[in-house]
């Protein structure tokens, strides 16, 4: 059981609320801080998401392993951060796709032993790979608003989901995983979710209710949030019980990334990275470990939001500088960017390579090859490894339980 207090900030990413609203809730009675001004859990066992991190079984998950094995395919692998916590929860992967070159030669890297199929996933034949146990990936969310009134397979025709649901008919797989961004529940207010739920049920397979499950739950030190699919085959349903993963039973920080301790043996290593010019490392070195433009000089924020500073609304991802006592915010694909700056909380330079690895759960041995830019590419897209890992084993425990009903 997790018996440390937490920050307020810490408290806030806990309940998926902003910091005012929890200082809000301290003022009208609703939590109390101890002496020190955190928050201890376990008086606060009555909200859902904390009582969940109290009464983590995340260990007992640790111990499921596959009955046989479970051979898989993935589809849009990127830098292998899904594959890798698949690969470590007992999945054994037959094939992987992926077009991008530099992702492609990352994954052989690592992996020599692992079928890289490098090409569009349009010029492939999935039929090949037929009764594959599991298949998965991160189809690229395109606009669906060109969409018919059927919502079905024949609607998404045109689109890169299209292509991921001619693998599931062509492999008719036990069970798939579609991931994405948080954004595709909402998305063309709600319209894009339902063609694709539609397309599922045309292919005869039972969609369990999609969830949004955030990294800072699962043992990564990072603020990401990935919806996820998890899909059965029909005439297997009557055996399924899926369960999704318990929360790991604490919420891990950047210290927890970039220095020794609980995620990694050493400190984090050196490498590579990108720098800011002169004049933003210049502003840049006035905001505090946890800050943002906000926090500068009037005179400082004029100048580096420009037009921007009277546009109205916090945009507090723009002058980040990250702190070691709480999470990373969501990794993007480019950490000097002027929108989505991710800078060092004690020297003002961007998170250089591994630092972003690690902060995706990343192993250290685990090397990327390109440009630097396509590096922070391959890292920023990829889904953590540790969150794969914790999906990975609900999978490999509910194959299980598929084929133990199976043959009772």
């Amino acid at each position: 059981m997790y018996r440390e207090n937490v920050s307020e900030s810490l408290l806030a990413d806990i309940m998926s609320v902003s910091k005012k609203t929890v200082v809000c809730w301290k003022k009208n009675g609703k939590i109390k801080p101890t002496q020190n001004g955190n928050y201890s859990l376990e008086k606060l066992a009555e909200f859902p998401q904390i009582k969940a991190i109290l009464n983590s079984k995340w260990n007992e998950e640790r111990k499921i392993k596959p009955n046989r094995i479970y051979n898989s395919i993935e589809l849009f692998a990127g830098a292998g951060g899904l594959a890798i916590g698949l690969e470590k929860a007992g999945f054994s992967a037959v094939a992987l796709n992926e077009i991008d070159k530099n992702a492609c030669n990352t994954l052989r890297k690592n992996r020599p032993y692992w079928n890289v199929l490098e090409k569009d996933i349009k010029n492939i034949d999935f039929t090949v790979y037929k009764n594959i146990d599991f298949l998965s990936g991160g189809f690229p969310c395109q606009a669906f608003s060109y969409a018919g009134h059927k919502l079905g397979f024949a609607d998404t025709r045109g689109t890169l989901f299209f292509e991921f649901a001619r693998a599931v008919k062509e492999i008719q797989p036990k069970i798939f995983l579609a991931e994405n961004v948080r954004g595709l529940m909402t998305h063309d207010n709600g319209k894009t979710l339902s063609i694709i739920k539609n397309t599922i049920q045309e292919l005869g397979y039972t969609l369990i209710e999609p969830k949004i499950l955030k990294a800072i739950f699962y043992q990564v030190p990072q603020k990401r949030e990935r919806l996820f699919l998890i899909c059965i085959r029909n005439d297997l349903i009557q055996y399924a019980n899926f369960i999704w993963p318990q929360p790991y039973y604490k919420i891990l920080t950047l210290k927890d990334a970039l220095k020794k301790g609980e995620l990694y043996d050493t400190d984090c290593p050196k490498s590579c990275g990108q720098v800011y010019p002169k004049r933003k490392q210049e502003i840049l070195s006035m905001v505090p470990p946890g800050g943002c433009w906000v926090d500068l000089p009037n005179d400082i924020q004029r100048e580096y939001m420009q037009k921007s500073y009277y546009a109205g609304g916090g945009k507090r991802g723009i002058a980040r500088r990250l702190s070691y006592d709480n999470p990373s915010l969501t990794l993007t694909c480019a950490p000097a960017q002027k929108q989505t700056e991710r800078c060092h909380p004690e020297k003002t330079r961007p998170l250089n390579i591994r630092e972003y690895a690690r902060v995706q759960t990343f192993p250290d041995d685990w090397e990327f090859t390109g440009s630097t830019n396509s590096q922070y590419k391959q890292i920023g897209n990829a889904v953590p490894v540790n969150l794969a890992y914790a999906v990975g084993r609900t999978l490999i425990a509910l194959l299980n339980d598929i084929e133990n009903k199976i043959r009772s």
